[in-house]
C-alpha cells in the first residue's frame, strides 16, 4: 500500500519480495503501490528514496534512511528544474506528475499531493496520477478520499491494477473491509488476465489472507 516506499521503488524486485513487504505492511498501510506500479511507470520515472551513510557503529555497507527533513530538501533540490520549467508551462499534467512523483518517492505526501492534484485538474483522466493522488492521501490519513480517488479512477479505466490493488489494501487496512478488499482484488485478477503468474498468485495470497477469519483476543 500500494508501491512508503513508491511505485519506482519496487522497481528491480522480484515478486516475492514485493509480496513479502505487502504481507509485512499490512500492518501499518505501507504496501500501496507495491506490487503495481503507479505513473511512475507512465511518465516520471520515480527514484528510489534517498540514502545516507551509515550511522557510528554500523557496518557502512548499512545504509539509513535520512530523516523526513533531509528527504523534503534532497526533494527541493532535485525539485529545482521541474519547478523552473513548470514556471512557464503551469499546466502541463505530465510535468506537475513527475514533481509529485518526486515528493511522493522522498515521503513529502502532503506536497506530493498537490502536484498530483494539479496534474488531474489539468488532465482528470490522467488515471495513474489520481492513483498516485490516492496514495497520499491514505498516508496523510483520509482514506476516504483516497477510495474516493480510486473509485473515479476506475470510471476512466475500469481495469486499471494499480487502482484495484490500492483500493484492496486501503478497503482492508483503513476500512476493516475485507469483502471489499477480496472484491476488489478478485476484479483486478479478472480483468486482468495477461498478469505475470507470480503477479497473480501474490494477489490470490492476499486474498486467501484477507478471507482468513479473525481470532478474537
Amino acid at each position: 500500500m500500494a508501491n512508503e516506499a513508491e511505485p519506482g521503488a519496487a522497481r528491480g524486485w522480484r515478486t516475492s519480495q514485493v509480496y513479502a513487504m505487502a504481507t509485512i505492511c499490512l500492518v501499518v498501510g505501507l504496501a500501496l503501490g507495491y506490487l503495481f506500479r503507479g505513473s511512475a511507470s507512465r511518465s516520471a520515472q520515480s527514484s528510489p528514496a534517498p540514502q545516507v551513510a551509515a550511522a557510528p557503529g554500523i557496518p557502512s555497507g548499512t545504509p539509513q534512511m535520512p530523516r523526513l527533513e533531509e528527504m523534503k530538501h534532497m526533494a527541493d533540490k532535485k525539485a529545482e528544474t521541474l519547478l523552473a520549467k513548470l514556471k512557464s508551462d503551469p499546466n502541463n499534467s505530465d510535468l506537475l506528475n513527475q514533481i509529485g512523483t518526486l515528493y511522493k518517492s522522498t515521503h513529502q505526501f502532503k506536497e506530493a499531493a498537490g502536484y498530483f492534484q494539479k496534474s488531474i485538474d489539468a488532465d482528470p483522466k490522467n488515471v495513474a496520477a489520481r492513483t498516485d493522488l490516492a496514495s497520499c492521501l491514505f498516508y496523510e490519513g483520509d482514506a476516504d478520499g483516497a477510495i474516493q480517488q480510486l473509485q473515479q479512477s476506475l470510471t476512466y479505466d475500469p481495469k486499471d491494477a494499480n487502482s484495484l490493488f490500492n483500493l484492496g489494501m486501503i478497503r482492508l487496512q483503513a476500512k476493516s473491509d475485507p469483502s471489499g478488499a477480496v472484491a476488489a482484488w478478485q476484479q483486478l485478477l479478472k480483468l486482468n488476465p495477461t498478469l505475470s503468474d507470480d503477479k497473480k498468485a501474490a494477489v490470490q495470497k492476499l486474498i486467501a489472507e484477507a478471507r482468513k477469519p479473525k481470532i478474537s483476543q
